[in-house]
């Protein structure tokens, strides 16, 4: 079994851990960051979907949120009416 084919493996038995919120995911992540570490070149060859599911577990493991589109729009002056006594 070629390295990109154990890695999908191991992917897609992280997705079902994820979802079965299985005992044995620190352990796929771990095999997987190895995997990766042993031959960085092989992360080109996962679909966005897979990457997705690395992330997701990690994301479950290390009790990590990602946020996005959450910034706020300042109070402040628009720069277009900023004068000089402003700066």
């Amino acid at each position: 079994m070629s390295p990109i084919e154990q890695l999908r493996e191991k992917v897609g038995t992280l997705q079902t851990a994820l979802l079965e919120a299985h005992p044995t995911m620190p352990v796929l992540l771990r095999e997987i960051h190895q995997n990766l570490k042993q031959d960085e070149e092989i992360v080109t060859l996962l679909s966005e979907e897979e990457i997705g599911i690395i992330v997701q577990g990690l994301m479950k493991q290390t009790n990590t949120v990602i946020l996005a589109g959450i910034a706020k729009k300042g109070t402040g002056k628009s720069l277009k009416k900023t004068t000089l006594e402003d700066l």
